[in-house]
């Protein structure tokens, strides 16, 4: 194989763009949150999750696909089912962490009102088969599913890796296809208990993933589309519009007096579990507008006010895992309060200072253990 055309440097949209993602996470998973209303979840379609899976295909590509050049296939797979194994490991880890959470608060509270909340009344109920279906990613607490969609995603793209570098085209072909026929058949993958299924579909979701895939592959060759610049953005312009108006109807009745039934039967229900079109569209056009604003080079993604979230972005599974931990204890700690609005500010806000703590030790410990004549240099890389 020719070397790819992948970017020589880091990409600082990547981590900033992952980085928010993770942010937004969190702050939408504290329920009744007024901070959320910071996230792209309150203004469209559309939220973090689509960014965060979008950009983990697009990393994976610029991860693995020089290894393969300069390696081989193999070599590549293997380090990719490396990073699928440390994804299985923290999910698992997670889980504990996460149930015993809950148990404690239950416990403490003599009330089995948090366990029905997050969907763990299986696990009292017969909890040898709760575990080992916890085990095979079928068995999970609410909040715990993008980890397992991550999982899946990327155990079976060292079928894709070899495909998508020659023909990233043809790969978004195939992935629109399995989307359209999963939609069509209603196909997805079992869960636990039994009449329950994947909260995000892999088969449905992998349509985000292979895009960022092919997204990565095809860089500068999208410079092509620039010759419909303006008819594309007057067309994702009104979209956004649109979207934000159908949204902001959810939120007030008076909007929602103004949306014609009609209307109504054709977009609803708009769906997270299969990524509805209508989400996958937004998406596509606020990525759009962002690969127009925000070139590789801006000097702007340099500034010193966006490294924290840059750091988060550099550190994507440690801060997922821990925004998601914080996620449940901001709500457990607004709910003493009644859920006033000072505790949501000051739990939302706390929640993000401890991830960026954390992602700057990480980045410290990093740096130390690649100092040059650092005994276990070596190891970490």
């Amino acid at each position: 194989m020719k070397p790819l055309a992948l970017p020589s440097t880091r990409d600082l949209r990547l981590d900033l763009f992952r980085g928010l993602a993770l942010w937004f996470i969190f702050l939408d998973h504290v329920p009744d949150n007024i901070v959320s209303w910071l996230t792209v979840r309150n203004y469209g379609f559309s939220d973090a999750t689509e960014i965060f899976v979008f950009i983990s295909g697009y990393t994976a590509v610029i991860a693995y696909s020089r290894m393969m050049v300069r390696e081989g296939w193999l070599k590549a797979a293997a380090r990719i089912y490396r990073r699928v194994w440390q994804l299985y490991v923290a999910h698992i880890l997670l889980f504990v962490a996460f149930t015993a959470q809950i148990a404690w608060v239950s416990i403490a509270s003599s009330t089995t009102a948090l366990i029905e909340e997050m969907e763990l009344l299986g696990l009292g109920q017969d909890p040898y088969r709760a575990m080992l279906e916890a085990a095979l990613l079928k068995f999970r607490p609410a909040n715990l599913d993008v980890l397992p969609l991550y999982i899946v995603l990327l155990a079976s793209f060292p079928l894709v890796l070899p495909i998508v570098v020659r023909w990233p085209r043809a790969v978004v072909g195939a992935s629109l296809a399995l989307y359209a026929a999963t939609l069509h058949f209603g196909w997805n993958l079992p869960g636990y208990p039994d009449e329950k299924v994947w909260m995000f579909n892999p088969m449905a979701w992998q349509v985000v993933f292979h895009t960022g895939a092919a997204m990565a592959v095809l860089g500068g060759r999208l410079g092509t589309l620039d010759r419909f610049r303006l008819p594309i953005s007057v067309l994702s312009g009104l979209f956004l519009c649109f979207a934000g108006l159908i949204v902001a109807s959810w939120h007030y009745n008076w909007l929602e007096a103004m949306i014609p039934e009609w209307l109504s039967r054709q977009i609803y229900p708009i769906d997270k579990t299969n990524v509805d079109i209508l989400r996958f569209l937004h998406f596509l056009a606020i990525a759009w507008f962002v690969r127009l604003l925000v070139p590789p080079g801006a000097p702007w993604l340099k500034w010193r006010i966006f490294v924290p979230v840059r750091r988060c972005g550099e550190h994507s599974l440690q801060i997922f895992c821990l925004g998601t931990f914080l996620s449940l204890t901001a709500q457990i700690v607004s709910a003493n309060f009644d859920g006033s609005l000072v505790s949501q500010i000051v739990v939302s806000f706390s929640g993000i200072a401890v991830m960026t703590a954390v992602a700057y030790t990480a980045t410290w410990f990093k740096g130390a253990a690649t100092v040059k004549g650092a005994p276990d240099a070596k190891a970490a890389s």
